[in-house]
Order: C-alpha cells, then structure tokens, then sequence
C-alpha cells in the first residue's frame, strides 16, 4: 500500500474509527494492541513507517508514540500533526499539569489498593465531566476497569526540544487548559497551532480540520518533500 500519511489513535476509540472524517483511503490507520505499552507501540510504529516518510497524525496520548518515533533517528517523518497532544512531559510544574498528574496518580492508586470505585469517582469528572453518579456505576464499571490500566501519557521520555526541525502543526479544542498549555509550548519551539472549537477534544471530527491540514501542508510543501 502507498500512503503518505500514518493516522495514531488516543485512548478512546481506535483504527480508522478514531479519525471518523477522514477518508479511508488518505492513509494507514493505526490499531495498537489493547494493553501495549507505548515502548511496543513506538515499534509498531516503527515498524509501520520503514521506507517511508509520511505525515504522522496522532490524537490524545497517541501524540507520544509519533513524537518518540520521529525523533528516534529509526525512521524520518515529512510532518506532524498533533491534535490535543498529551505531551504533559513538557510542561511539567505547570498548575493545571501538575493538578491532572496528582489527580491521576491518585485514582490510579486506589485502582492499584483495589477501589476501582474509588478510582472512578476521581477520573471520571476529570476526563469526562459531571460526577460520579453511584447509579450508573455498574453501567460504567468495564470503562472503569480499562482506564485503570490503560498508559499514561507522562514518564516516556518525551522533552521540549524533541520536534524542533521537524514541521509541526498543533490542533486544539480550546476548551481545557491542560491542551492549551501543551499547545503554548511546542508553539515556542516554531510549531504552528489552530483551535478548532466545538468538539472539546475531539477537533478532528469537526469540518475545519481538513481545510486546516490542507493550508499546513501546502505552506509546509510535505507533499513535495516525499
């Protein structure tokens, strides 16, 4: 298969599902392994890319994979584009970082004691909104059990400076200061960043996003780099 652009999926859904407005034909679309770690999925990713020099896209945590494995020196990218990148590495001692981390390291604590009732009620009005409701608890019970084991998207390596070089287009939902924040630093290091707002964090599903690539990668000249 020719293709010059490799599509990396979040936390959530995965594949081709992950990026529902994209067109099936404009690329690979990445399905890691449910429960690899992300050194594995560098690899696939790796892997994936040899003999190519795509256009990396990745949402949410995917972002750290793409960033690791473009500035690996084992494969080499035309581009990136990141959309609500959760590269929390970078901007660590940052309030609204450090609370997300805190927050996270204790819920996922209780998980560990074997409260995953209690480690639901602190991640799910963090990630999702609205608060714990015990009547639905049976219902949300199976997300509980998979956010509780699923990566974490700090403590991988990534730190300020991997992308400079490399072009870099930054997507966000302007609606959580965490991403903004994210966002402020790798525009620091000469990425260029959009905010598409309307899907929180989800921007890629919104019509905007492909008129927004199309303007990067016509001034970024990624298709004439191949």
């Amino acid at each position: 298969m020719t293709f010059d652009a490799v599509f990396i999926h979040g936390a959530g859904r995965r594949g081709a599902a992950a990026w529902p407005g994209i067109g099936s034909d404009a690329g690979l679309f990445l399905s890691f392994e449910p429960g690899s770690s992300i050194a594995e999925q560098v690899d696939v990713l790796v892997a994936a890319c040899s003999g190519r020099r795509p256009l990396l896209f990745a949402h949410s945590i995917g972002a750290v994979p793409a960033v690791l494995a473009a500035t690996s020196g084992r494969i080499q990218v035309a581009a990136l584009v990141l959309v609500e990148p959760a590269l929390y590495d970078i901007v660590r001692g940052e309030p609204s970082i450090e609370r997300h981390i805190s927050a996270v390291t204790e819920a996922r604590a209780r998980a560990t004691e074997g409260d995953l009732r209690g480690f639901w009620a602190i991640l799910r009005p963090l990630m999702f909104g609205g608060p714990f409701d015990p009547d639905a608890w049976e219902m949300e019970r199976p997300a509980a059990e998979r956010w509780a084991t699923t990566n974490v998207p700090w403590g991988h390596g990534v730190r300020r400076g991997m992308i400079s070089g490399i072009p870099t287009l930054v997507v966000t939902g302007g609606w959580n200061d965490e991403y903004e924040t994210i966002a402020r630093a790798l525009l620091e290091e000469g990425a260029e960043h959009r905010v598409i707002e309307g899907a929180q964090h989800r921007p890629q599903d919104l019509p905007g996003f492909a008129a927004i690539v199309a303007a990067f990668r016509q001034t970024t000249r990624v298709d004439a780099a191949r």
